[in-house]
């Protein structure tokens, strides 16, 4: 895997990843960025949540289990001191489909975390990982 990550101008950096898509990336204005784009901590926590949202639709698909959607909403904490780690993530998962039962979803998600999601795994490093999870009936 690889990406190159070349500075625009203030803080704005431009990422074009191994597999050619571009992503751009901004600071605060307070740091000197103009505010035009995700900062690169929140791209990484959106990472996190990409991924383990491909494990649980990619885990319940194969299950053949009749999966219309599945959303998940972060929230973090990080350290208040440098480096400013992520201390807190809480994920909460929403997950649409037909019949779905809770502990089909409940395995889904534990094997994310524990076995395939390298990103929440790796982030769990540093941060306490919590997450809890709804089923929406389609």
């Amino acid at each position: 895997m690889e990406c190159t990550v070349k500075w625009v101008d203030g803080m704005a950096f431009l990422a074009e990843t191994g597999s050619n898509h571009t992503v751009m990336m901004d600071g605060a204005p307070d740091a000197g960025g103009r505010n035009l784009a995700p900062r690169p901590m929140e791209l990484l926590l959106a990472g996190a949540g990409g991924c383990t949202a491909f494990d649980v639709v990619l885990i319940l698909k194969k299950g053949r289990h009749a999966i219309d959607g599945c959303e998940v909403t972060l929230k973090a904490e990080r350290a208040e001191i440098e480096p400013k780690v992520f201390t807190r993530i809480h994920l909460h998962y929403r997950v649409t489909g037909k019949n779905l039962k809770p502990e089909t979803v409940a395995r889904a998600i534990q094997l994310s975390k524990e076995k395939y999601c390298s990103a929440t795994i790796m982030l769990g490093q540093t941060a306490e990982i919590t997450y809890d999870f709804e089923i929406i009936e389609a």
